[in-house]
This record gives C-alpha cells, sequence and structure tokens, in this order.
C-alpha cells in the first residue's frame, strides 16, 4: 500500500509541478509517507493492553485447566479455588505442583549399586568405549540402571489447599463450587478465584514472591466467620515415577513432619525424608489457630470475627531466620517485578494484522513468555515438564536446554538464560572424568541429568551428541548480548573444552580425506539405530556451527586459532543428498519411503531450522527437503518444537506462507492449552520446550537473522499480516 501511494505522489508531483506548486506537495508527500509508515516504526506497541487481552479466565472445572505463579526457580500451580484444594482431581491434567530447583530427593540405595554395572561397552578405534544403557544383560545391571535413572527425583513440597465445611458438616466436593471465576492477570502475576458455596462467596487471591520461594495469599469470604472455613498443609513423599505430580501420599511413614517452631503468628516445620531435608516457614495476620491434625497434616484455622485470612508461605532447604514478606508486600513486589519484565525485552503485536491465524499466534506468543518465565528462568536447566509436575522423574534435558531457552537473547532477555549455564561449571569435573573414560579429549556433556550432573542410563540418551554444541551457543549469545571480556573469560575454558570432544570424537576418513560423525551415536531423529547411524545431516552442520564459534572465541581473546580444530572443521563430510534432498543419515536410501523413518523429529529441518546457511548445503536442496517433510512426515508422531522448527526452516528459505502453515499445525502434538500450555499427549500434558521453541521461531520471523535483508521474513508481504515488534534481536 505505501508503494502504490508514492507512486500516485509521484505521479501527481510530475503534473502539477510547473505551476509552482512544489513546496505544498512536499509537506503533503512527507504527511502522507508518515502516514503509511510501519507501525513497527512510528509508534510503541502498548505493552499493558498487548498482555491483558490475553489474560486467562476459567469458569468451569478443566483439569487441564490449571494456573500457575512462579519466578522460575519456585511455582505453585492452583485449580479452580486458587489454592490446590482439589488435587487429587488435576492429577488426570495440568496437575497441581508446589516445585523448586533445589527440591529432590533420592532413594536410599540399600544395595549399593555402581554407575559401573550399567556399562555398555563399544571397541572404537581400538579400544573398549562406555556407555551408560539401561538394556543391560543381567537383572542386577537392569536394576541399577533403573535406580540411578529414578535417583534423584524432583519433590512435590507439598500442597496447601482449601477446607470449607457446608451446613450439613461435610467438606466441599468440587462441584459445590457455584459461579467460579479463576483468574490469571499476566500482567500482576496475580491469580484470583472467585466462587459461591452454598449462597456465601468466598475469595482468593494468590502470589509468588519474585525472589523467594514462598507464597502469600488473601481469603476473603463470611465463611471464616462462620468457622467453615481453614487452610490445610498436607506434606508428602516423594515419587520416583516417571510422569508424575511428584507426590506420594501413601507412605506416611516413610518420612517425617515436625513442628520446630511456633512465634506469635508463625511456624516452622521441619521435613525429613530419608537423607533430605527442608523447612516450611508459615506466618499470618489474623488470629488463627495452627494444628496439626495427622501424621503430615496441618491445619490454619482462624478465630474471632473476621471474615479474612492472610498468610504467607516460605520453602526452604535451610532453616529460616528472618521474618516473612506478609501478602500486601508480596503483592507489591510481584506486581513490580511481572510489570518490569514485561515492560522489557522484546513484544510483538499482532492486533493490526487481519489473517484470522494472527489472534492464536499472539494468544501463544504471550503465553509462552509468562510460562517460560515462571518455569524455566531460574538457576537450573528446566525439565520438559518446568516446575508444574514431574517427567522423566522431574529430571532436566541437556539437549533440550536449547528449546528451552535459545529464545531469551532473541528476545533481548539474555538474563533469564545466563543462570543456567554455571550448571555446566558445577558439573564439569564429574563430566570429565567420564570422558577420560571413554578415551576422549575435552569434555562430553551428559543428556539427562539432576542437580548432580549425573547422567540417567539410557539405551538413547547416552548416544545422543547433539546437546555438545549447545553451551557454545548460549554463551556466544551472551556475549553478543554483552560483548567484551567478561563473558569470554567466564565461558572460554569450557567452550575450548567442548570443542576439544567434539574434534576428537569425529572420526578421519583417509578414503575420501573427510571427518566422519560414526556409531555408536543417535542423532536428534531418535529412531535410527545407534550401532549403524553415520553422519546425521544436523549434526554435522552443528559440529561446523561449533568449531568455527570457538575459534571465533580464540580470535576474540587475542589467541592462534586451533589448528585440530581447523583440520575438523574444514573437512568434516558434507550432508548427502537422495533424490535432490538431504537425507537423514548417510547412506539411508529409504529415509524417505519407509514409514518408520518419517516420525520423530524432522531433524534435516535443523539444518536451517537452528543454524544459518553451511557452504556445504545447498538451499534448493534443503527447498526439495522441506516440502517433501512438510507434505510427507508423520505430523502425528513428532514433538512440540518440530512446528517451530520447521517454520524457522521455511522462514531463512524465505517461504514464510510454509512457516505459518508448520507453526500453527492443526494436529495434537502443536495444541496449546487455554493456560498457554503445549499438549503433547495423556503423559505429557505440557511441554515447555513448544514454548520456546515457538518463542524463538516469532523472534526469527519478525527479526530476520544477520544478513537478512528482508522486513519480517516469516510472514507474507500483504496488508494481513501487520506484524508489530519492538526490541527482538536477530539470529545468527
Amino acid at each position: 500500500m505505501p508503494e502504490k501511494i508514492s507512486g500516485l505522489l509521484m505521479g501527481i508531483y510530475s503534473r502539477i509541478k510547473s505551476a509552482g506548486r512544489l513546496l505544498l506537495l512536499t509537506g503533503l508527500f512527507f504527511f502522507l509517507s508518515l502516514s503509511c509508515k510501519s507501525q513497527k516504526d512510528s509508534e510503541k506497541i502498548d505493552r499493558h493492553e498487548l498482555v491483558n487481552r490475553h489474560n486467562i479466565l476459567v469458569k468451569e472445572y478443566n483439569p487441564l485447566a490449571s494456573l500457575s505463579v512462579g519466578n522460575g526457580n519456585f511455582a505453585f500451580t492452583t485449580d479452580i479455588s486458587g489454592l490446590q484444594t482439589f488435587y487429587k482431581e488435576y492429577e488426570v491434567g495440568v496437575s497441581l505442583g508446589t516445585m523448586s530447583n533445589w527440591g529432590w530427593h533420592t532413594t536410599p540405595d540399600t544395595i549399593g549399586y555402581d554407575m559401573s554395572e550399567t556399562y555398555h561397552y563399544y571397541e572404537i578405534d581400538g579400544r573398549q568405549v562406555p556407555y551408560q544403557d539401561q538394556l543391560t544383560v543381567s537383572d542386577r545391571a537392569m536394576y541399577a540402571a533403573a535406580y540411578f535413572r529414578q535417583n534423584p527425583h524432583r519433590l512435590h513440597l507439598g500442597i496447601i489447599r482449601l477446607v470449607i465445611t457446608k451446613s450439613n458438616g461435610d467438606e466441599i466436593e468440587i462441584t459445590d463450587l457455584q459461579s467460579p471465576r479463576h483468574h490469571l492477570d499476566l500482567w500482576k502475576g496475580e491469580i484470583t478465584s472467585n466462587f459461591i458455596v452454598e449462597g456465601d462467596s468466598v475469595s482468593v487471591t494468590v502470589y509468588v514472591h519474585p525472589d523467594k520461594d514462598l507464597i502469600s495469599a488473601r481469603i476473603v469470604s463470611p465463611l471464616i466467620d462462620s468457622g467453615q472455613l481453614a487452610v490445610e498443609w498436607l506434606f508428602p513423599y516423594a515419587a520416583p515415577v516417571h510422569t508424575h505430580a511428584g507426590y506420594d501420599f501413601n507412605s506416611a511413614e516413610k518420612h517425617i513432619s515436625v513442628v520446630e517452631a511456633t512465634v506469635d503468628n508463625s511456624v516452622v516445620i521441619k521435613r525429613q525424608l530419608d537423607n533430605d531435608r527442608y523447612y516450611i516457614l508459615i506466618s499470618w495476620q489474623e488470629d488463627a489457630v495452627f494444628e496439626k491434625k495427622d501424621t503430615h497434616r496441618f491445619v490454619l484455622q482462624p478465630s474471632g470475627e473476621v471474615n479474612q485470612l492472610e498468610f504467607s508461605c516460605q520453602f526452604s532447604p535451610n532453616a529460616i531466620a528472618e521474618d516473612l514478606p506478609d501478602f500486601v508486600s508480596t503483592q507489591k513486589r510481584s506486581i513490580a517485578g511481572w510489570e518490569g519484565f514485561w515492560q522489557s525485552g522484546g513484544a510483538v503485536d499482532f492486533s493490526a494484522c487481519t489473517d484470522p491465524r494472527a489472534e492464536e499466534l499472539e494468544r501463544r506468543t504471550v503465553l509462552s513468555q509468562y510460562l517460560t518465565k515462571v518455569n524455566g528462568s531460574g538457576n537450573l536447566p528446566p525439565q520438559e515438564t518446568g516446575l508444574t509436575f514431574n517427567s522423566w522423574y522431574g529430571k532436566f534435558h541437556l539437549e533440550m536446554i536449547w528449546w528451552h531457552s535459545a529464545h531469551y537473547y532473541n528476545w533481548q532477555r539474555p538474563e533469564l538464560m545466563a543462570g543456567q549455564l554455571p550448571f555446566y561449571r558445577d558439573i564439569y569435573r564429574q563430566s570429565v572424568e567420564f570422558t577420560r573414560l571413554q578415551g576422549y579429549p575435552g569434555v562430553r556433556w551428559p543428556k539427562m541429568v539432576g542437580p548432580g550432573g549425573i547422567n540417567s542410563p539410557s539405551s538413547i540418551g547416552s548416544y545422543l551428541i547433539w546437546q555438545q554444541p549447545h553451551l557454545i551457543y548460549l554463551a556466544e549469545q551472551l556475549y553478543l548480548a554483552n560483548p567484551g571480556t567478561k563473558i569470554l573469560n567466564e565461558y572460554a575454558d569450557l567452550i575450548f573444552a567442548t570443542a576439544d570432544f567434539m574434534a576428537g570424537f569425529a572420526s578421519f576418513d583417509s578414503t575420501i580425506g573427510k571427518y566422519n560423525l560414526n556409531p555408536p551415536l543417535i542423532p536428534a531423529q531418535e529412531h535410527w539405530d545407534r550401532e549403524t547411524t553415520v553422519n546425521p545431516p544436523f549434526e554435522l552442520a552443528y559440529w561446523y556451527w561449533g568449531l568455527t564459534t570457538a575459534q571465533k572465541w580464540k580470535e576474540r581473546l587475542g589467541e592462534q586459532i586451533h589448528p585440530g580444530w581447523e583440520e575438523v572443521r574444514t573437512k568434516l563430510a558434507a550432508p548427502e543428498v537422495l533424490n535432490d534432498v538431504y537425507s537423514g543419515i548417510a547412506s539411508a536410501t529409504d529415509s524417505y519411503t519407509n514409514p518408520e523413518n518419517m516420525r520423530d523429529h524432522p531433524m534435516v529441518l535443523g539444518l536451517r531450522g537452528m543454524l544459518p546457511q553451511w557452504e556445504k548445503t545447498d538451499e534448493e536442496v534443503l527447498r526439495n527437503t522441506l516440502n517433501l517433510v512438510m507434505n510427507e512426515w508423520d505430523w502425528q508422531h513428532t514433538w512440540g518444537w518440530d512446528y517451530p522448527m520447521a517454520a524457522m526452516c521455511a522462514t531463512r528459505l524465505l517461504e514464510p506462507e510454509i512457516a505459518l502453515e508448520a507453526l500453527l499445525m492443526d494436529v495434537q502434538k502443536n495444541r496449546y492449552l487455554v493456560n498457554g500450555h503445549n499438549y503433547q499427549d495423556e503423559r505429557l500434558r505440557i511441554y515447555l520446550p513448544g514454548n520456546g521453541g515457538f518463542l524463538k521461531a516469532i523472534a526469527l520471523m519478525c527479526a530476520g537473522w544477520e544478513g537478512c535483508s528482508t522486513k519480517n521474513p516469516g510472514f507474507p508481504d500483504c496488508e494481513k499480516w501487520n506484524v508489530k515488534w519492538e526490541n527482538l534481536n536477530s539470529d545468527f
């Protein structure tokens, strides 16, 4: 439209210039050119309006519609009552977590297992190389692998619920809540719930403190005055289950809950689970009685003629010696913290778009920012279900840290990722020890770990390699966000050790003069056989990018480039082309004819979906591959981040319609619930790599990448897609 108006004005200009009205026309031209200018360039986004039009309101029981508040290291998930009153009813959906990055439990090892019992050996270059495998040859080895997979497991810290008694003396059921309104105010980080029980109103407001593992709540109801409303704490044993809410209320004899101190309107509870312990400090403002009602059940019962109760509850691995912030203080801190979050970093506004798909894109964009902040912006890499419920025993996957956290740089919030990277230093020494045991130089990073960094035995995870360059990628983002020696000095040794392993892992084939990535390995498309997989295309490209970037760090520090890395980098084999498309792995002639090879992650698209152009890849072959994958892939058997990866590949190939088709594909694994979570299946009801990947894709579709001159390259160049954005960093 601006081009049409500009052409029209130039025509008018040529016809009336001789009439001597140049000055008037020049002013008119300037005015209209301003009026046609992209709103991205001429006006700031109203962020308060943008965020608040996606606040969530739930009006009926829906176990998939629980709502969370949190700070990245601690989160509290609520049901329709505003607390965790009906936790059993939500177990089938997005269950009600009270989880932290420090809260873990280890089942005592009464047998005396050793990790070496899980080793499976492969002969590589004449040496026996151990891998920690769960598919072992003896019962004891199988039990050992199961033990190390299950331990440690993330712990649910405790249920906090309302106890409301009806006039007949029975406790309410979820069907007794009339006219419920469960609301999340994204701008404030505030959950409110309003409902009616037998004609009496109940109002609950909950915040999480931005800097403490603490919730504060205000409850207002005439049922408090009548003695029919109290607050209950239930403390569970841990549950070493693959996918689970994280609690076990059927093992009361295995743990201890004791009141350690009571002072004025506060109480300290000490929890002991085998060799693990933690503390809970609860304080309240009104007159109330706190009592232990059962072995692990405590009740705060208001007394006196009041209709309001305010309390704060902090969880801690250590004894808490300070007074807790009250409700009003936590409220102020939460509102200030969330307003600061939304006012900083990037923003994308789709309200001026007329394409009917735009509204859903904006909803997912806003809610994904909230969910990744709540669940994955703390001091450890996130687990795939965050701080909401457990998956893979609550452990995190280091190959997924890219999908959780690589978007923060693009959204100009690198500090939310920076806190996770020191974990690599924490586990560096033991990772080096195992790398040496395998006979490689440098450091090989594990895959599925808890806070101690011990790799979990796996017939898949132990053979993955695509997590190795992630540290280089994320550290490079930190450097670009804050160029200078501080970041270089902080991470250079880790990056160089990572590059040492990558170069050492590649194997030279003298017959072709190239370096290969040889078995045993499993690529990111995990179904390929670990004993026969050679040169998966994405891993080759990522190896090249990682070694290239490590050399940049050498140069930035004034050091000579590493000759060994350069040898491997420049002589890496190219991805194999088969019938004008890139093969899933080298020599796999059935990559796209065997249905079994057309499922799981379509990782071949990561060649451009996650990485910049590599001189050994061809753009037209990539385009052919993209079209084939989009048309033929078994999208029902994929994962939530596959869709943004495909969208990013299409964007870099300047195929915006394909990018939109991929990002909004109507299949179950790409479903986003009312609370913004990426649903996968009945087992994995939420999946945060999908949210993180979505944000990464949106940033690329708006801001492009280094060398890209196309405005909003991921969106069609038409009036329907007037996408407004600000404060986004372009990609590599």
